[in-house]
């Protein structure tokens, strides 16, 4: 069955409210862990996670770092405009570019009370910084608006502006307001390359005891980056995914990142997360894409939402390693030392994975797409691993418990 062929109601569950964590504990690795290998479910905690994976695997990391995308401006009349931070509406080579742009930006953004915004700029300021934000908003676009900021002082960049004047972009069905700890809790201990409207929230559990246990184990650990866009967040509220637009986020994988993974093929390839796992599997159809066509620019790379359900794609039967070594060598001739582009993936049940044997993850809405990667993962087995963690008050989403899935269907690494 073509992935258009899926009925959303078939991917729902009841989720009571108190089962959704709006805090995370205290200690990131005393989160519990539910283990699905072989049709079997065990528990543990995170701290032993080193314990659940066989030595020589590959631990793959999103070390993307969520920015402070939500700004409160305060109209002279006392209404409160929200303005929360997509995706910058500037030429994207590189996000660091952006985050560093002195003066004034643009960006694509969702604005909560815009009716009220009529006319003029909003206006923020930090007394204790002496800092000063412009907002205007420039064109409406469907869903969204695009807003020009700017600031002073001038010689700030972007990032240290909003740093000091956002807030923590708490996902929306977190029902309080982003507290000081959220600074640090809301985001993982590797965080490293700013972007992220969201958190990669599998990491969120992951600490330097879990990591020198890892190391221990001879477990390796290796990091790409995904921009985690609000979309992430989206439901599908059509009756099949035919007329669901999947988002499309931002990745930027090295040179190194990509001959790692190569190397690794014989052992067993971990996402941690939902996006790494995007990201590497990703990775395969952009190998693919420079064999079928060898003179293809970076943009031709990005991989669209059905791109992998259809031809010519579809009917490729080659090996990871080929196709890795396709893109590497590809790299080489374009005189590329990372890939910066989108990927609107959608994995949904009936792919064939072809990078990860398994998945660290935290549990997931219902009738979303993250969902249906578990189902993909697991298949109709992901029913029994959730009816598991609801009646044995595993706490849900974004600050909650978490998952180590091993895939049920065997890797297709090709012919």
């Amino acid at each position: 069955m073509h992935p258009k062929e899926i009925s959303i109601a078939d991917f729902t569950y009841s989720l009571p409210e108190e089962k959704i964590a709006a805090f995370p504990l205290e200690q990131r690795d005393d989160s519990r862990l539910l283990i699905y290998r072989d049709g079997n479910i065990d528990e543990d905690i995170y701290k032993n996670i080193a314990a659940s994976l066989p030595g020589k695997s590959l631990l793959i990391f999103n070390n993307t770092k969520v920015i402070r995308a939500r700004i409160l401006f305060k109209k002279a009349t006392g209404g409160i405009i929200e303005i929360f931070c997509l995706e910058p509406y500037e030429t994207i080579n590189e996000y660091s570019t952006i985050m560093n742009k002195k003066e004034r930006v643009r960006w694509k953004c969702l604005v909560g009370g815009a009716g009220k915004w009529k006319e003029g700029s909003l206006v923020k300021t930090s007394v204790d910084k002496g800092y000063k934000l412009e907002a205007r908003l420039a064109e409406k676009l469907p869903g969204a608006y695009i807003v020009e900021f700017s600031w002073q002082p001038v010689h700030l960049s972007f990032a240290e502006v909003i740093e000091q004047m956002g807030d923590m972009p708490l996902p929306p069905y977190i029902k309080r307001k982003a507290a000081a700890s959220d600074k640090e809790r809301y985001q993982t201990l590797y965080a490293k390359h700013e972007g992220s409207v969201a958190a990669p929230t599998a990491g969120l559990h992951f600490t330097a005891h879990i990591f020198q246990s890892l190391q221990k184990k001879n477990i390796s650990v290796e990091y790409v980056t995904l921009h985690v866009g609000a979309g992430t967040f989206k439901p599908v509220k059509s009756a099949s995914l035919a007329l669901h637009e999947m988002h499309a986020e931002w990745i930027d994988i090295t040179f190194q990142n990509i001959r790692v993974i190569y190397d690794n093929q014989s052992n067993l390839t971990v996402a941690v997360g939902t996006t790494s796992l995007r990201t590497i599997e990703s990775l395969y159809w952009m190998g693919i894409k420079t064999i079928l066509c060898p003179w293809s620019k970076m943009g031709d790379l990005m991989i669209h939402q059905w791109d992998i359900y259809e031809e010519p794609l579809r009917s490729v039967n080659i090996t990871v390693k080929e196709s890795l070594s396709a893109l590497l060598n590809w790299m080489k001739t374009n005189n590329q030392e990372r890939i910066i582009i989108q990927t609107q993936i959608l994995i949904a049940p009936g792919y064939e994975f072809k990078m990860a044997g398994a998945l660290i993850t935290n549990f997931h809405q219902p009738q979303s797409t993250l969902l249906l990667l578990v189902a993909a993962a697991i298949g109709d087995d992901w029913r029994r691993v959730y009816k598991y963690a609801l009646e044995n008050n595993f706490r849900f989403l974004s600050y909650g418990d978490g998952s180590l899935l091993y895939l049920t269907a065997p890797i297709s690494k090709g012919a």
